[in-house]
């Protein structure tokens, strides 16, 4: 790093992502796009490398890029808004893991039907051909059958 700070490379490098997605940030608003010198090259300040950290460990608890942009608007300054947005967050993925969980005992059911003996078909592409009730339009939410 220079004193002017560093360039998009480094700064990708540093905070372990492409370039690209430094300049997919700073077209959502979620990073600062430096000015360009004349004739010369932009350099980012070194904070830019945590706000990059920030991001992607937020992503990896689950938060929409939306979400980041909410959650660095709201700053460090509030941590009530923050802990409910985490709340929320959490609420959403107990949801998906309970969607989850039915969709393996759902496949749990249709592997053990298939190895149940049965002589006429797969009841795996039986059951995903006709859906759970029967109809061949595939409109079933329930995969069992």
């Amino acid at each position: 790093m220079t004193d002017s700070g560093l360039t998009i490379g480094r700064l990708a490098h540093a905070a372990g992502v492409h370039v690209e997605t430094v300049r997919y940030y700073e077209r959502l608003g979620l990073l600062a796009q430096p000015p360009r010198p004349p004739g010369g090259v932009r350099h980012y300040p070194a904070h830019a490398v945590e706000r990059i950290r920030f991001i992607k460990r937020a992503q990896r608890l689950g938060f929409t890029l939306h979400e980041v942009a909410e959650l660095l608007a709201l700053g460090d300054g509030h941590c009530r808004d923050v802990r409910r947005r985490a709340e929320a967050r959490r609420d959403q993925i107990e949801a998906q893991i309970e969607d989850l969980q039915a969709m393996r005992t759902a496949l749990d059911e249709l592997i053990r039907a298939c190895g149940s003996g049965r002589r006429h078909g797969c009841p795996i592409v039986q059951t995903l051909t006709r859906g759970a009730d029967g109809a061949a339009d595939g409109n079933s939410r329930d995969p069992t059958p």
